[in-house]
């Protein structure tokens, strides 16, 4: 079976996991329905075009290879995986940089990690079911493209607890950074729109992320981008409130 064929079956085979007709995927990367089933049955589309149904499936070209040997791909981790990792920060920083694609060399060079080290965690995480380990250096991450922390998980509750508060403890000062603070009454109509403008937003940092991949690792700067909205108010000013009769 041919590279292209592959790529063509699992494309089908994820608009059917996700109930998404040719229709749909036409109107989301800007085509005809009549382009998308010819360029499904060829197989013979342009990368650009192939870029775009990856945005819309939310998987990379990787994902995709992946899906035509019959690995399922994690989109969340399990309570127990997440504990086992918040557990040895070790195995938290080592995921990281393997699910954003951080080569052999680039992570023993950089970090405080030699070969034993490396292989250790590494065994490990193939343990969890978190990476495919094959020595000496053979990684395949099991992440999705759109994979996800557990929402009130342990990773979840180590960032609120350890991460967060030392990402907010700087004065946002370098020519790059940004920080804002906003706050307003907003109706549930704009709430709705703000909510999808934010998503927006952070699918945006992960294209930039996928594409930057590709650079070396000098010509990449670690960063992080804290996303939140929520209805609520200071306590301050919750404390100042009439009671209600």
């Amino acid at each position: 079976m041919s590279a292209a064929t592959s790529i063509v079956q699992a494309i089908r085979a994820t608009l059917r996991q996700r109930r998404m007709t040719y229709r749909d995927l036409a109107v989301a990367i800007g085509v005809s329905e009549p382009t998308v089933k010819r360029d499904l049955s060829r197989g013979d589309f342009s990368l650009s075009r192939l870029d775009r149904i990856c945005d819309v499936l939310e998987l990379s070209i990787a994902d995709l290879a992946q899906t035509t040997t019959g690995t399922t791909l994690l989109t969340q981790l399990s309570e127990q995986q997440e504990r086992a990792l918040v557990k040895d920060p070790r195995l938290l920083v080592v995921s990281y940089l393997v699910v954003n694609d951080w080569k052999w060399n680039e992570i023993t060079s950089t970090f405080q990690l030699d070969d034993n080290s490396l292989i250790s965690a590494l065994l490990r995480l193939d343990e969890l079911g978190i990476v495919d380990y094959r020595p000496p250096h053979r990684i395949r991450k099991l992440t999705a493209r759109n994979f996800a922390w557990r929402k009130d998980g342990p990773v979840h509750e180590f960032f609120l607890n350890r991460v967060a508060p030392e990402f907010l403890h700087s004065p946002f000062s370098a020519p790059t950074d940004e920080f804002r603070f906003i706050g307003g009454m907003l109706s549930e109509i704009s709430l709705t729109q703000m909510k999808a403008a934010v998503e927006r937003l952070a699918q945006e940092f992960e294209e930039y992320a996928r594409r930057d991949a590709r650079l070396p690792l000098e010509a990449k700067n670690g960063c992080s981008m804290l996303l939140a909205m929520r209805q609520w108010e200071f306590s301050e000013f919750t404390r100042l409130r009439r009671k209600a009769k």
